[in-house]
């Protein structure tokens, strides 16, 4: 049977103006700790290519230094206004090519899912799921905003579903 060894898991909660990343490091016993957190922002005045570009070249850096083997990414759910959703959609476009470029797999998780995994409770509030990443990561506050805490709750789910816990 082979050895497991520590893993660098990316969570990834897309968005136009706020793009949400988290880094956690699982070791060899399963426990999670949190190594980074934060969101891309791009301004509402750019051009849109260059806000994707912004997404596309920071979500470079960070997995540059931290070299993740594995990403979570949130899938994109219903959303009432059709613009911010296609918007979005295109971010996860860059966000998932960015990955593959970067030879980094990587798996797709509902909202439902996340908050199933982390909260054990599918209608989970934003709270809530502050408030589990903080104990599931040994954190003293916490995470935020929400975008940076919803990030780390999917490197969370990813770390649980695919196994490395």
């Amino acid at each position: 049977m082979a050895t497991k060894t520590n893993k660098i898991i990316l969570g990834l909660d897309p968005g136009l103006a706020s793009t949400g990343f988290g880094v956690v490091k699982e070791d060899s016993d399963g426990n999670l700790e949190m190594l980074d957190y934060g969101v891309i922002r791009t301004p509402a005045g750019l051009p849109f290519g260059d806000r994707v570009n912004t997404v596309n070249k920071d979500l470079t850096q960070i997995i540059k230094k931290y070299k993740p083997q594995v990403a979570g990414v949130e899938k994109l759910f219903f959303c009432a206004n059709v613009k911010t959703a296609l918007d979005v959609g295109q971010v996860r476009g860059v966000i998932i090519l960015t990955l593959i470029q970067n030879n980094i797999p990587f798996y797709e998780f509902t909202p439902l899912q996340v908050k199933q995994t982390v909260a054990n409770y599918g209608k989970a509030d934003k709270k809530q799921i502050q408030q589990m990443v903080k104990l599931l990561l040994n954190l003293k506050k916490a995470p935020s905003p929400d975008d940076a805490a919803d990030a780390l709750a999917i490197a969370i789910c990813a770390s649980r579903a695919m196994g490395y816990s």
